[in-house]
């Protein structure tokens, strides 16, 4: 992203961002001012309407309490209903639907101490029904009224039920009468305000905005009622159950449609919209031009910048300008300044670490050249001193360890004639490289030398003169750690991997030496990095580099005290995995 896009991309967020964060705080004020206002409008008619609910209730405990007066001094009632008078039995049967009307109720049946429906003036085929448990779970109700269905012939209607008694001759009668709960009801409740009430109780629903009781399928007014209207508070009513002679709880949902804050705030989110689109236009505008003024200057300064090399130091970075653009060109321009004697001292310092790091590698390299022949000759020394006859054998045994080092130190030499040596590959036994190199150290004192090596060739795709420089800085350093008192040293080669030919040769040198910590095991394949008292630190990471050369591997395991292990695995030359298993069958 440029710095233009940046400064466009800034100006138009301090422009926007206020006006978007203005917009949100004067709607979210709004509507939350407006939502407290509804609700508060909402819980004062759930208290009206508790108030009226228990006034309902009071107006029909009232009624039946004055049913009960007349009932107690009619004396073809009290023939009928205690002495069983037969030609009365009509009159019975007649009496709940007069006293119905003459009190206003919607329902009301006459009960005996059983609890058997003696008379019904909402459903006259009641008669004889029982229901024992209904007038106790009446006077239970909080406030002595409660909801149920009642039965008639057109079917159940819900009521606002209360109960009474009456005493005829010793024999208490219960009457059960209330009034019929239905939309109109509700919409008084509502006082004819845009508000909704909705009546939920078991088995189904009432409300005051649609016509009709709703069954158990319909949506329950507490979630989809309440998710559209979103100001809901409600009120727990008493609702008797008369199958399961239990006393539930109805629920009276006060909802209050939020359609004028909706549409206010739509309009404003619109206006709001228009000026946020209106102020994203000219701040644009305004930070584009702002943002090319700005800018300018310091792309022409980043495209001379961009020019600058080692090689081209010679840009013209003089301005004019007092501003801080003009501070930067001149702080560049004697930069470059800096620059132009720096890169000569820089270019010398190169050519002399170069140098002086080629010497220590070609002096590394010789003397490890140089060893195993200035052991032979420590030897022959030794010979001719104490067994003068034996000086033409020793030297006939020793004489291949002698022209090996020399063809080595040879080939050396003109890998470093060329200064950049070419890595000739070609079948390498490592077998025979190891043999070598334990010669050449074989006659150390002090060294215990073991050789463990694989039952076949192991042939390597590798430059002989890199492998060879592998395995004996491994086997110098192996001698190197193991101090004033000797110890043993141990060379190993095995074929690894499967029998698919993905097989590789692993070269191990272990030796009973000092050891090294997790510290030193992390650094020992630096540059320059020794453990010991004296050298270059170069051995170990001129073996990773040909390592690596040759798409090989290597580790280490060690610890302190315990010695070292250094396993190297280079990829094994083709046909070396069917020698394996030509001999492991000849074998097996």
């Amino acid at each position: 992203m440029t710095l233009r896009t940046r400064l466009r991309l800034a100006f138009l967020a301090v422009v926007i961002v206020p006006v978007v964060a203005f917009a949100f705080v004067v709607r979210r004020t709004m509507s939350e001012r407006t939502t407290e206002q509804y609700q508060r409008r909402v819980d004062a008619l759930v208290a009206v309407i508790e108030d009226d609910l228990a006034l309902r209730g009071a107006e029909v405990r009232e009624r039946l309490r004055a049913l009960a007066i007349l009932a107690g001094d009619d004396n073809r009632l009290r023939a009928a209903a205690v002495s069983g008078l037969e030609s009365e039995r009509p009159y019975l049967l007649d009496y709940a639907g007069k006293a119905l009307h003459l009190a206003g109720l919607a329902m009301l049946q006459m009960q005996n101490e059983r609890g058997r429906i003696i008379s019904s003036g909402h459903f006259r085929n009641e008669y004889d029904r029982l229901e024992p448990g209904l007038p106790g779970l009446l006077t239970r109700a909080p406030g002595g009224a409660a909801l149920l269905e009642a039965r008639s012939p057109e079917g159940p209607f819900l009521a606002l039920a209360a109960v009474d008694s009456v005493r005829i001759s010793g024999v208490k009668f219960s009457l059960v009468g209330g009034v019929s709960v239905e939309r109109s009801f509700l919409t008084q409740l509502a006082r004819g305000t845009e508000l909704a009430v909705t009546l939920s109780y078991p088995g189904g629903s009432l409300s005051s905005t649609v016509s009709g009781p709703q069954s158990d399928a319909d949506p329950a007014p507490d979630s989809t009622e309440a998710a559209r209207a979103e100001v809901v508070a409600e009120l727990a009513v008493p609702f008797v159950d008369a199958e399961r002679s239990a006393l539930l709880d109805a629920r009276i949902y006060v909802s209050h449609p939020l359609d004028e804050l909706r549409a206010l705030q739509s309009a404003i989110d619109r206006w709001f919209l228009v000026a946020v689109a209106v102020t994203a236009g000219v701040a644009f505008l305004l930070a584009t031009w702002l943002a090319s003024r700005i800018s300018r200057p310091l792309a022409e300064l980043a495209h001379k910048t961009s020019r600058i090399d080692l090689d081209r130091l010679g840009i013209d970075f003089s301005s004019s300008r007092k501003d801080e653009v003009g501070s930067l060109t001149r702080l560049l321009g004697s930069m470059t300044e800096r620059l132009r004697g720096s890169a000569a001292r820089l270019k010398e310092a190169e050519r002399r670490a170069t140098i002086g790091e080629l010497a220590r590698q070609v002096n590394h390299d010789i003397k490890n050249g140089l060893t195993p022949i200035r052991n032979v000759l420590r030897h022959l020394a030794q010979v001719a001193r104490d067994e003068p006859d034996r000086l033409p054998e020793v030297f006939a045994e020793r004489q291949g360890t002698v022209d090996t080092s020399i063809a080595y130190l040879e080939n050396l030499a003109s890998n470093y004639a060329r200064l950049y040596p070419r890595m000739e590959r070609r079948a390498c036994d490592v077998n025979d490289v190891v043999r070598q190199v334990a010669a050449s150290i074989g006659g150390r004192p002090g060294v215990r030398l073991e050789t463990d090596l694989a039952d076949t060739p192991a042939a390597v795709h590798a430059d002989p003169v890199a492998l060879r420089r592998i395995v004996e800085n491994l086997a110098d350093n192996a001698v190197d750690s193991l101090g004033p008192d000797g110890g043993s040293v141990r060379l190993a080669s095995e074929l690894a991997g499967d029998a698919a030919g993905d097989g590789t040769v692993r070269i191990s040198v272990a030796d009973t030496g000092r050891g090294m910590n997790a510290d030193q095991q992390a650094k020992i394949f630096d540059d320059f990095y020794t453990t010991k008292d004296r050298g270059t630190g170069l051995g170990l990471s001129i073996v990773r580099r040909l390592v690596l050369d040759l798409d090989g591997t290597i580790r280490v395991e060690s610890e302190p005290g315990q010695g070292s292990r250094f396993v190297v695995e280079l990829p094994a030359a083709a046909g070396t995995s069917d020698e394996r298993s030509a001999g492991g069958e000849e074998t097996a």
